[in-house]
């Protein structure tokens, strides 16, 4: 399981909906924070969330120990199982 965290504040809000667009990837809440999960890797477009760059860089609150960010760039964020 490939698990991203950020923070629930509004500036984040569009990764989170982005996110939740790919049907193999479930978007809950724990704690502050958004649960971004799925089975095999994790890609969100920068451009489909409509983020600054600055919001984009700072938008991971974390991974879970068995996940990676392979890819966080101006394109998109990728996390992937470690």
């Amino acid at each position: 399981m490939t698990t991203l965290y950020i923070l629930d504040v509004p500036e984040n809000t569009p990764v989170a909906k982005v996110a939740g667009e790919d049907a193999t990837v479930t978007v809950g809440r724990i704690g502050p924070y958004f649960e971004i999960s799925a089975d095999g890797p994790i890609v969100i477009d920068r451009r489909a969330t409509g983020c600054r760059h600055a919001v984009w860089y700072s938008a991971v609150g974390g991974v879970a120990r068995d996940s990676r960010i392979t890819q966080h760039d101006k394109d998109a964020l990728r996390v992937e199982p470690a």
